[in-house]
């Protein structure tokens, strides 16, 4: 952690407070570098922490809005920052702001004073599933390396076929995972839930599994690389597994943006075509409201024509 973090009274006490609440370390990085952010921003506008104001939070907004602003490590922003990406930043501060009060120390603003930018709601774009299906088929033949071009069609055979999310696949134990494909899951917010592999999943998994040769206790580790040094602590990235996906994605014509995601996206909206019920479809997502799962339900144009055609009363 930055030792220099003068300007945001018990920042480490804070962080210590969400590492012992068992948040998970992408959580514990993701805040700590978006409050050095924020830090930096004080520093260079020459404002103390105690004297913070409304307009000061205004001005933080415009700078986050900006392309001249500057990272946690420094950099220039390479591009204006997306209003979900503004607004993790913003949850951030109000978490520690809130923090602050819980522990009596004097508050220049209440968290609600930190008002979210506004977002766009947009629909989720999912791929057909022809596609889906092709990409996720796809490593098998375009992989030269065995161990990967198997590891691979694993990962997104399983993707597809739980509905995880990126950080759940890459941080899936070995030890999760029971004989009938059967995943216990420790999701967002330390949330517990049950996903379920397919038959198809479980036989290239197994695949897989039979040819991995590694000590780790992550079920999907990386060959090359860095993080392929770690020993018995190794797992693939996220970032490499978004990079594969893109090129997958690229190699196959396949225009919808696609990534990790979207097969979570994918998953549910195809369990809604044919039939599933959108309160099961929540379960196995982990979302703590039906509102979050049931925009899956309507996610695809053809499913909204297909009932269209079966329940308009002129459609005769």
């Amino acid at each position: 952690m930055s030792k220099k973090k003068q300007n945001l009274p018990l920042l480490d006490d804070f962080l210590l407070n969400l590492k012992v609440n068992n948040y998970s370390e992408e959580t514990l990085y993701n805040y700590e570098r978006d409050l050095i952010v924020f830090e930096k921003f004080l520093n260079e506008a020459g404002i103390k922490f105690s004297k913070l104001s409304k307009k000061d939070i205004l001005n933080y907004k415009a700078f986050l809005n900006s392309i001249d602003r500057k990272t946690a490590n420094n950099n220039l922003g390479q591009k204006k920052l997306s209003a979900y990406s503004i607004n993790r930043m913003l949850s951030a501060l109000r978490s520690y702001l809130k923090y602050l009060i819980e522990v009596n120390y004097p508050t220049p603003l209440p968290p609600d004073a930190i008002k979210m930018a506004k977002t766009i709601k947009k629909k989720p774009q999912v791929a057909e599933l022809d596609q889906l299906i092709k990409l996720i088929e796809f490593p098998s033949k375009f992989e030269k390396n065995k161990k990967i071009a198997a590891r691979n069609r694993a990962i997104l055979e399983v993707l597809f076929s739980t509905g995880m999310r990126i950080s759940e696949l890459t941080n899936l134990r070995l030890n999760q995972i029971d004989k009938d494909g059967k995943i216990f899951i420790l999701g967002k917010g330390k949330k517990e839930r049950f996903v379920y592999l397919t038959p198809r999943a479980i036989r290239y998994l197994n695949e897989y599994l039979k040819i991995r040769n590694s000590d780790s206790p992550f079920v999907f580790v990386p060959y090359r690389g860095l993080n392929a040094s770690r020993k018995d602590k190794n797992k693939i990235s996220n970032n490499y597994l978004q990079a594969k996906i893109k090129e997958y994605r690229e190699a196959l014509g396949i225009n919808v943006p696609t990534s990790a995601h979207s097969l979570r996206h994918g998953f549910a909206t195809y369990l809604a075509e044919f039939g599933a019920n959108p309160a099961a479809i929540q379960v196995l997502l982990g979302h703590e409201s039906l509102d979050t799962t049931t925009r899956y339900v309507h996610a695809s144009d053809r499913y909204a024509r297909k009932i269209h055609r079966k329940f308009h009363p002129l459609n005769k």
